[in-house]
């Protein structure tokens, strides 16, 4: 009745492979590659030896994924630096690379893109509302996509929204 999946036993070349591949199709973390592992039942001192071929094939480079990270994320989905930095902590990445990912962001387009989206929101927003409030859902939108609050709420007063 209940068919019975067979579990696939990796040899260490198998995996190796396995996780070149899922490297080389884009940047991961240390973190994304431990779960990989664990979803192949891949566990143990032989897990870390995968790992550290990896690393040694540059396969798997936590300062490059925090970079392409943090520069997607900004290019794309247009976040700011505090939900980018938040993410990263999310997938274990350390502080030093966060700081080296962050620096893919250049200020001037940082404060254009939340300018854009500023305004972008504004349109959006002016249905009837009293000044105050549509300020005040103006910085809680831009706090949600992870824009610092004293830079949102200067840009805020500068275009006297």
């Amino acid at each position: 009745m209940f068919s019975k999946e067979k579990k696939v036993v990796y040899t260490y070349e198998q995996a190796l492979d396995a996780l070149q591949d899922y490297c080389a199709y884009q940047d991961r973390c240390h973190k994304e590659v431990r779960q990989k592992l664990r979803e192949l039942q891949f566990f143990g001192d032989l897990a870390e030896e995968v790992i550290c071929e990896l690393i040694r094939e540059n396969y798997l480079n936590e300062e490059r994924f925090a970079r392409s990270f943090a520069r997607g994320r900004f290019k794309m989905k247009r976040w700011g630096r505090q939900k980018i930095t938040r993410e990263l902590k999310q997938r274990d990445v350390s502080a030093y690379c966060i700081k080296k990912g962050l620096t893919e962001i250049e200020d001037e387009e940082y404060m254009a893109v939340m300018e854009r989206e500023l305004l972008r929101r504004d349109r959006l927003e002016r249905k009837g509302l009293h000044p105050y409030l549509r300020r005040r859902k103006l910085a809680d939108y831009m706090f949600q996509r992870g824009f610092e609050s004293h830079l949102t709420w200067e840009l805020i007063n500068t275009l006297e929204l």
